[in-house]
């Protein structure tokens, strides 16, 4: 498996349709083709996702399969690489977080479509494009971390409650244009319309206790020094900052909450993947798709990142578990995706970040 944090993926870079005649002519007439090789090859992978978090995935993969994974890690600059590319990119499969990021894809043009009953079956309607251009992989909700001292355990129970006087100097946050945020917001529009949700959107910068900064590890430190009883965050953070000695202490100091909609559930986002429009190794990278939904995978890549499985089924982590239960809200993720830019107009508007 390649790792590769500057990814040239010079060498796997498609070749002219001659050289390509070429090279599978020379292939045929060296080794034809045999059952014992024919699930043999390459995927090529794309991926937002740190290198520690999926290698013991593709590992797993390799091992049933006999395919090679070769992963190029990239910090940001996806959508735009695979925009230059174009339909000689080299990339099979495209790993990343957030409906709005798999979103993008789509609309840039740079996925195609997957049908597949092994996914279909595994995948809830909800966690999937229904095109099939998209495929939810695991998720996470975004819940309140509260401050074990200050705040009671069920001092908030709604995520329109976060509007109320009685927060008031004492909710920390990330950017409000941060995608996670986002989401959030545009799953209350869903609810409740732009309205009512630019209204909830001036009360809760009323609330705030700071400037919004930082990520969502650095609201709950901000909780235990004192400077905040409340924060927005994902709930794989909780497991992060516990497996770090140093931000333990961080973690120790709150508890997850789990919020509803009035008349809704929590509110989740995912990780996903997609098939890029150009995927040279197209049968290779489908089986990849489809392990990765599979039962054990599904538990690997859940409880390396402490996040939820999207297959229903797959058992817990034992310090997901460990966080309690909650009913994830039933808004298909891809309405969603669709009123994200409203959601960030309405931010603007009422300058949540300023």
């Amino acid at each position: 498996m390649i790792f590769d944090r500057l990814p040239p993926f010079a060498p796997f870079l498609r070749p002219t349709r001659r050289q390509a005649l070429g090279l599978a002519l020379g292939a045929f007439l060296a080794a034809p083709i045999t059952p014992a090789l024919a699930g043999k090859g390459e995927v090529n992978v794309y991926s937002y996702r740190q290198p520690e978090l999926v290698r013991p995935l593709f590992d797993a993969f390799t091992k049933e399969t006999g395919i090679k994974v070769n992963v190029a890690f990239l910090k940001k600059g996806l959508l735009e690489r695979l925009r230059a590319e174009g339909d000689r990119s080299p990339a099979d499969l495209v790993l990343t977080t957030d409906i709005a990021r798999l979103q993008a894809l789509v609309d840039a043009g740079v996925t195609q479509p997957v049908r597949s009953e092994a996914l279909e079956a595994a995948v809830p309607a909800n966690f999937r494009d229904p095109e099939g251009r998209w495929y939810g992989l695991t998720t996470r909700a975004r819940v309140v971390y509260a401050s074990k001292e200050r705040v009671k355990a069920d001092d908030v129970t709604t995520y329109e409650d976060l509007a109320s006087p009685k927060w008031r100097g004492r909710i920390c946050t990330r950017a409000g244009t941060h995608p996670y945020n986002l989401a959030l917001f545009a799953a209350m529009i869903a609810h409740h319309g732009p309205e009512y949700t630019e209204a909830w959107l001036r009360g809760i910068k009323a609330n705030l206790a700071r400037r919004p900064q930082g990520n969502d590890r650095a609201q709950v430190k901000a909780i235990w020094a004192g400077e905040c009883d409340i924060s927005l965050g994902n709930t794989y953070y909780m497991g992060k900052m516990l497996a770090n000695p140093k931000q333990r202490p961080w973690a120790e100091a709150v508890r997850i909450v789990f919020p509803a909609f009035e008349k809704g559930g929590t509110h989740v986002n995912l990780s996903g993947m997609a098939m890029t429009r150009a995927a040279p190794n197209r049968e290779n990278a489908l089986r990849l798709m489809e392990f990765l939904v599979s039962p054990e995978a599904q538990r690997i890549y859940a409880e390396v990142n402490y996040e939820y499985p999207v297959r229903p089924g797959v058992p817990l982590s034992p310090v997901v578990a460990a966080w309690g239960r909650f009913t994830a809200d039933d808004i298909p993720l891809s309405e969603i995706a669709r009123l994200r830019p409203l959601a960030l107009r309405l931010v603007e508007k009422v300058d949540f970040d300023g």
